[in-house]
């Protein structure tokens, strides 16, 4: 029997989420014709297919959830409708999916079945910010969330300093919201006075606000930031 195609469906970063402005039609098209998904929370995938226009009602619609407590026992079971013919559609709680996201293994499974997996276009969170960042786009590393401890974070911003200074490269990484402020005084504290840092945070949000200066520059300006999802990027 033919598999299914395994769709890769972006969704928004920040409410409140105007389909047509963030995702193309064709995209919008495809996720209102699933029947399954896989999520990482089914109540926020169930939100984003209402703010899409869905005609049905939602009960009919399979929302498996895939997050960090799935044990990997579990993806065999996730992948089912996509064996008896079925397309399914994976979702992130925001963004890209399987980008710093736990789908990312239903991926790797699709592809170990000989599943079609099929990209489809929409925010980035990681793109978006290195396009408004003016930093370096030729080469760049993302690093997913930095150590929660103080000590090992700002041992890991050095390290990482090290590495943009050495090989010119971009380096990039996000945090929880509340985290935010603590980070970005730990950035200020650590990098040297010419590092440029940027702070993207609410990327395609009413209240989205990219700021870019050196570091030296931040020092005067380095508190209020908001708790909102932000991306950090900084270029030695």
């Amino acid at each position: 029997m033919k598999t299914g195609t395994l769709q890769l469906i972006p969704t928004n970063l920040s409410d409140p989420f105007a389909p047509s402005q963030i995702l193309p039609a064709d995209v919008i098209k495809v996720a209102l014709g699933l029947n399954h998904f896989v999520a990482e929370n089914a109540k926020t995938a169930r939100a984003f297919l209402k703010a899409l226009g869905i005609a049905r009602p939602l009960q009919e619609v399979n929302i498996a959830e895939l997050n960090e407590h799935t044990p990997a026992s579990a993806l065999q079971e996730l992948i089912k409708p996509l064996l008896a013919g079925h397309d399914l559609g994976l979702v992130s709680e925001a963004g890209a999916p399987g980008v710093a996201d736990p789908g990312a293994e239903l991926v790797a499974l699709a592809h170990r079945h000989d599943i079609p997996v099929m990209p489809l276009v929409g925010p980035s969170s990681i793109l978006l910010g290195l396009m408004a960042s003016g930093l370096n786009g030729q080469r760049f590393a993302f690093h997913g969330y930095l150590p929660q401890d103080k000590a090992q974070r700002v041992k890991s911003i050095q390290e990482m300093e090290r590495e943009s200074r050495q090989r010119r490269m971009t380096q990039l990484f996000i945090e929880t919201p509340y985290r935010n402020q603590p980070l970005l005084d730990d950035l200020v504290a650590t990098l040297s006075s010419n590092t440029r840092l940027c702070v993207a945070s609410n990327l395609t949000g009413a209240s989205q606000d990219i700021q870019m200066r050196r570091v030296a520059d931040w020092r005067k300006h380095a508190s209020g930031l908001q708790k909102t999802p932000a991306l950090f990027l900084f270029l030695a």
